[in-house]
């Protein structure tokens, strides 16, 4: 069965995007990673993606197919769809889960089969798979920036009870790459 794989990157001082919703800062690299052995192997690995409603918007979902990473099936978890689907192809496929995380990670999941779910973003969504213990990995990617406000990364106090346990500490370019197994 899929492993749930959550990735987030924040900036030294804790957010996950500014106080206006961007994150660019905290993806400044982006194009220096593409191509990299690093991550090649985060795509190879990955059968499917969930992301939140604010992550999807965040760029053009109709640019999705052909340009971005996982040109796999991605699982938006929204309270409500678009109206007019974007661009989609036989490989990269959008399913809008309005029925909750649970819902969104067993759909991903048999969209994956035996590769990974890979969940690239949002805030909300990350404290609440992490809250439900559906999440197997954590990787959380620090960026050498300051954002001074914005939106908190883990800003739940009940996931004080989550336990990790160290996989791997990662230096790429400027990146520092942190693993964690989730401990259920």
């Amino acid at each position: 069965m899929a492993r749930v794989i959550l990735g987030m990157t924040t900036s030294l001082d804790g957010f996950v995007a500014d106080q206006d919703g961007r994150a660019g800062r905290l993806y400044s690299d982006l194009a220096a990673l593409r191509g990299t052995a690093y991550l090649n192997a985060i795509i190879k690995e990955t059968g499917a993606v969930l992301m939140g409603k604010q992550t999807f918007e965040m760029g053009d979902p109709d640019s999705y197919v052909g340009n971005y990473e996982f040109q796999v099936p991605i699982f938006v978890l929204t309270h409500h769809p678009p109206r007019v689907a974007p661009k989609q192809d036989e490989h990269l496929t959008f399913t809008f889960v309005t029925d909750g995380v649970h819902s969104a990670v067993a759909q991903a999941k048999a969209a994956a089969r035996e590769k990974a779910v890979q969940v690239v973003g949002g805030a909300s969504v990350t404290d609440q798979l992490l809250d439900a213990e559906l999440v197997d990995e954590l990787r959380v990617d620090i960026m050498p920036v300051f954002l001074g406000t914005g939106r908190r990364f883990l800003d739940n106090p009940s996931l004080e009870r989550v336990r990790l346990e160290k996989i791997d500490v990662l230096e790429i370019g400027a990146r520092t790459c942190l693993r964690f197994r989730v401990k259920h």
